[in-house]
């Protein structure tokens, strides 16, 4: 099973109000080349990637108050990850998290890469290091995530993670081609905050085998904390290059996740678990699936007050009777910035409801990023 390491983030948020988050729904042209996977458009993908980095530190109406910002997975040419990096530090607002995934690479590639920025990831080098020792792989594909934070001070942190297991497009035959399986998560404690969070690469989400599963570990995790410091696990964000974003699979994980009625599980009690999915735009190896990528979606438990809604561009349900109230967007390539909800049950003396939908952007390859409402458009 993938080890969890713990880091300590001075991350300033304000206290006792909610976070905002901005899903980066864009498309992922992907095509196999040799042994790896790789971005088919990747001059326009970083110019798509490199506009929505702009508008976040242009900071135009409330994006001032962006806290999370998610790429899907895939979704950043390995050869933009430099200019990736120094953007953020330079221009993003200090108490800013940035996660993406990257194309992949070499498990050789990768180990430089955690070597490069060994302050942040001595833990991890450990762990692969290990791997290495036992056999000739670092020619093996490694498909891997960048959580780039720059906390209260300014100084950006650089943590890496490598998937722990394969997508469609990876299973083969010739074990050569297989993917290598990350051996870690990070957990991430904001102070002063006590805002804690993981980032995993979609299927990490509920990888399981016969004894174990990763998100078993995570509960297990997170109920330590609760029980020995009383903190819980606040989010969780999953980056997805997914077609099939609401699989049973999901739906069944989240129903044991929010819906445990065999122990007690409060560590995760009040977890928001976000999915970022790349757009209906997205083909693997030429493969389309107009009906199958897309539809991104928060989810929180269902004793928060959330009633069925219905708008252009998000509706809100309980997943098909998931114990669960779920934010739901739709397919196309689009941004999507709400606020993470804080700590309330349902409240029968209010209306309140818990997670709001500040903008939605569309993209128009002429004009870049303009605003949609209800099916109109305007200046974002």
């Amino acid at each position: 099973m993938a080890k969890i390491i713990e880091k300590h983030l001075q991350l300033e948020f304000p206290l006792g109000h909610h976070l905002h988050c901005m899903i980066a729904q864009l498309p992922n042209r992907l095509k196999r080349r040799d042994h790896l996977f790789c971005l088919e458009d990747a001059g326009e993908k970083w110019r798509q990637v490199k506009s929505v980095l702009d508008l976040v530190a242009g900071g135009e109406g409330n994006l001032k108050r962006l806290h999370f910002l998610m790429f899907p997975e895939c979704a950043v040419p390995v050869s933009r990850f430099d200019e990736m990096i120094d953007f953020i530090g330079k221009e993003f607002r200090p108490n800013t998290v940035t996660m993406f995934g990257l194309e992949q690479t070499t498990l050789r590639e990768y180990r430089t890469m955690l070597i490069r920025f060994h302050a942040d990831n001595a833990e991890a080098i450990d762990l692969v290091e290990a791997d290495i020792d036992s056999g000739d792989i670092l020619g093996m594909p490694v498909n891997w995530c960048c959580i780039a934070v720059k906390d209260a001070k300014g100084k950006l942190k650089v943590f890496l993670e490598a998937k722990t297991h394969p997508f469609r497009g990876e299973e083969f035959l010739d074990k050569d081609h297989d993917l290598y399986r990350g051996r870690h998560f990070y957990l991430f404690r904001g102070e002063p905050a006590c805002f804690n969070f993981m980032t995993l690469i979609c299927l990490d989400y509920l990888y399981r085998d016969l004894y174990s599963s990763n998100i078993r570990q995570i509960i297990d995790h997170a109920d330590r904390m609760f029980f020995t410091m009383r903190q819980s696990l606040d989010a969780i964000f999953v980056i997805q290059c997914n077609p099939k974003p609401e699989h049973r699979s999901y739906r069944d994980v989240l129903t044991g996740f929010y819906g445990e009625y065999l122990e007690d599980t409060p560590g995760v009690r009040d977890t928001i678990t976000v999915f970022g999915n790349s757009s209906n735009e997205s083909e693997i190896d030429g493969i389309q699936c107009d009906s199958c990528y897309g539809f991104s979606y928060a989810v929180i438990s269902g004793r928060h007050k959330m009633m069925p809604y219905q708008e252009n561009e998000f509706s809100s349900d309980d997943f098909h009777g998931t114990p669960v109230c779920r934010l739901r967007f739709g397919p196309g390539t689009r941004l999507y910035y709400f606020n993470l909800p804080l700590h309330h049950e349902l409240d029968p003396r209010s209306s309140r409801v818990p997670l709001k939908v500040h903008s939605v952007l569309k993209w128009e390859p002429e004009q870049g990023w303009i605003k949609s409402v209800d099916g109109m458009e305007g200046n974002a």
